[in-house]
């Protein structure tokens, strides 16, 4: 086992797990609380059209690596993204129906535009379920700048946050920005999508923000405490499903969500028992 852990690949991985669980249901439990869960759908799809469009820029300009801009190719097209959701959203556009056109838009713009880059399907499946066994220490140095980001605005800010999630009126009467806290809330989860994009890719990156979330509510009652508790449930799930794709030859990002839903159905079960036991 410490052979393997010396390992530089694993040293990654772990690590840039470790980050991602910690981050992804700091972000998770506000969407939960203003009740916009698929957010995360919607800004993946348009990161994907980010990585696409890095893709595209690194081709035209010669780089070595193609794909050396996709990552920040989808930080800009993510916080576009979420800036425009938020921005519709708040003018009175029902959410739902924006995050569907990007939704469909930024898939489609993705796979048109990673075929003029000259990618192939497995890059694009590397991007739609996560490569994390492609990670560079780089990679891992920009998760950490932005989980580091994620964190200590998620957590510094808990309190104004929560109270614009929770009550935007009651907010607006403190004196709260509340449309400047609104879009920080936005451009976070639209960070957060970007970071676990390389664990659990677009397509179950809202997932790993949401089903950690999901569980600590059944266990807690707090904002505070189903944060804290969803932050430690996060990041054993990622540590453990890429712990056992280390042995295993199983997709991570698949695995982690399926840990994650196989948890709360076991929690969820639990607590049922455990309140009809005390009736």
């Amino acid at each position: 086992m410490i052979s393997i852990l010396s390992e530089p690949l694993v040293q990654r991985m772990l690590l840039v797990g470790l980050l991602v669980g910690l981050a992804a249901p700091v972000m998770g439990t506000y969407l939960v609380q203003r009740r916009m869960a698929l957010l995360g759908d919607g800004i993946g799809h348009v990161a994907l059209a980010g990585v696409a469009a890095g893709w595209l820029a690194g081709s035209a300009a010669g780089l070595a690596k193609q794909d050396a801009l996709a990552i920040p190719g989808a930080v800009v097209f993510a916080i576009a993204g979420a800036v425009v959701i938020e921005r519709m959203r708040s003018r009175g556009t029902a959410a739902d129906v924006v995050m569907a056109i990007l939704f469909y838009g930024g898939i489609a713009s993705g796979v048109l535009l990673i075929g003029l880059a000259g990618g192939s399907n497995a890059n694009l499946l590397g991007y739609l379920f996560g490569s994390i066994s492609t990670v560079t220490w780089a990679d891992v140095w920009l998760s950490v700048a932005l989980a580091a980001l994620i964190l200590i605005v998620g957590l510094g800010l808990r309190s104004a946050l929560f109270a614009v999630t929770h009550d935007q009126e009651f907010a607006r009467s403190t004196g709260l920005p509340v449309e400047v806290l609104n879009m920080v809330v936005a451009v976070l989860a639209a960070i957060t999508i970007t970071v676990a994009m390389r664990v659990v890719g677009v397509l179950l990156v809202s997932a790993l923000m949401i089903v950690p979330v999901a569980i600590a509510q059944l266990l807690t009652r707090s904002f505070s405490r189903t944060m804290h508790l969803a932050m430690g449930i996060g990041a054993v799930l990622t540590l453990t499903g890429i712990w056992i794709t280390i042995f295993q030859n199983l997709q991570p990002g698949a695995l982690i969500v399926v840990l994650g839903v196989v948890l709360y159905v076991i929690v969820a079960a639990a607590t049922a028992v455990t309140r009809r036991a005390r009736a």
